[in-house]
């Protein structure tokens, strides 16, 4: 343990990951994200590495990140687990902000995204590699996709198959039986996937979660999500947060609190706000009766889980 920071194995993996995990989309860059430079992209991975962190998330369509993983922490791989996707489409352009950047899952274009991903980041082999965008059972099926992943993995170039899902493929996902990990969106104020979650977990899949923070609070990622935090009002969410705690603190706690998630994605650019969620993570969970009012005052504001039966 470093920093306070707790691990848990990540499903049948056996992976030990520390349960606060570092999203590398916040350091792609522009035109899809904010300017980055080299010496910001290598202090906070960095800083990353030295809070303790030991699992960092990342894709072929981050921008910059993966070259700067390579370039920055690449001496310091043993470190770390390192998790990117595939079925971006390799050498097209970014899509403008707002826009989804393609997906193709053939396997000329999976594999060629794992061997771009491991020349980027110099590093022999990826922990894991995620489907990204939740395609459909029928459209890897067509295309052959988890077989392409499991040549992949026998010749030592990845160790783990995941996917990056959500509704309603996540329900045919977990029945397929092939993956090993699952990066689902969940926050105390997205509470879609809450149950299906634990059905994931149930079935030995390692949980892994994005979106555990809403974002952060308006501001902190130069998103603003009004939106999202009305609700966060509107459930009275903030007379249960501790003193000298804020907004993003609890939320992260309340992620943390969920019996069956096993690491929890946040990103940042900014070396304070990571030695705040660092900070916030090792206070692990909420206490039982906050956390257990929190998700009473959500249902009762209509933020409810989906029916994972």
């Amino acid at each position: 343990m470093k920093n306070g920071l707790t691990t848990t194995t990540l499903g049948r993996t056996g992976l030990e990951v520390t349960r606060l995990a570092f999203g590398a989309m916040e350091i792609r860059g522009a035109p899809r994200g904010r300017e980055v430079t080299p010496g910001q992209a290598d202090k906070i991975l960095n800083a990353v590495l030295d809070s303790g962190i030991n699992y960092i998330d990342t894709s072929v369509d981050y921008g910059q990140s993966e070259e700067f993983i390579g370039k920055f922490i690449s001496h310091r791989r043993a470190e770390f687990f390192l998790a990117s996707k595939c079925g971006c489409h390799v050498g097209a352009p970014a899509a403008p902000p707002g826009a989804r950047s393609p997906h193709i899952f053939t396997p000329e274009n999976i594999v060629a995204g794992v061997e771009q991903s491991l020349k980027r980041m110099k590093t022999d082999y990826l922990d894991v590699v995620q489907f990204h965008s939740s395609p459909s059972q029928k459209v890897l099926e067509e295309n052959g996709s988890v077989g392409t992943l499991v040549k992949l993995k026998e010749q030592g170039k990845i160790r783990h198959i995941g996917m990056s899902n959500t509704l309603p493929e996540l329900r045919e996902h977990i029945k397929m039986g092939v993956f090993e990990v699952m990066q689902i969106p969940y926050s105390a104020l997205e509470r879609r996937h809450e149950d299906w979650i634990s059905a994931a977990a149930n079935a030995g899949v390692g949980t892994v979660i994005r979106g555990g923070v809403a974002k952060g609070e308006p501001g902190q990622s130069g998103v603003p999500r009004p939106d999202v935090w009305s609700r966060f009002e509107s459930a009275g969410l903030d007379e249960l947060v501790e003193d000298g705690e804020n907004r993003t603190s609890f939320m992260l706690r309340f992620t943390l609190s969920h019996p069956k998630m096993h690491t929890t994605i946040v990103g940042t650019l900014n070396p304070t706000h990571l030695a705040s969620n660092v900070s916030a993570a090792s206070k692990g969970p909420l206490p039982d009766d906050v956390y257990a009012e929190a998700k009473r005052r959500l249902t009762s504001a209509g933020e409810v889980p989906a029916n994972a039966g």
